[in-house]
């Protein structure tokens, strides 16, 4: 267990606590890790910048839907994001 913690890290969440929040929240996280992999792959020559893009964007659009799905509204001036 103690390497999938390594692997995995999850932050506590200490925002406010609804059902809805949470879940967004490890989706968020999820998202932020597969960033974090597919920069490394791009640094190290695995995966060409555009597949990187492509890939970052296909998530990005994983994780709008999941906000539009949980009914999270934006508390800030970005919009939709």
């Amino acid at each position: 267990m103690e390497r999938f913690n390594f692997l995995y890290p999850r932050a506590r969440y200490r925002g406010d606590v609804k059902p809805e929040n949470l879940v967004f929240n490890a989706n968020l996280q999820e998202f932020s890790q597969r960033v974090n992999y597919i920069c490394g792959l791009e640094t190290n020559g695995k995966l060409s910048p555009e597949e990187s893009y492509e890939e970052i964007q296909a998530l990005w659009n994983q994780l709008r839907q999941s906000k539009q799905q949980l009914g999270i509204k934006a508390s800030n001036d970005f919009g939709d994001a």
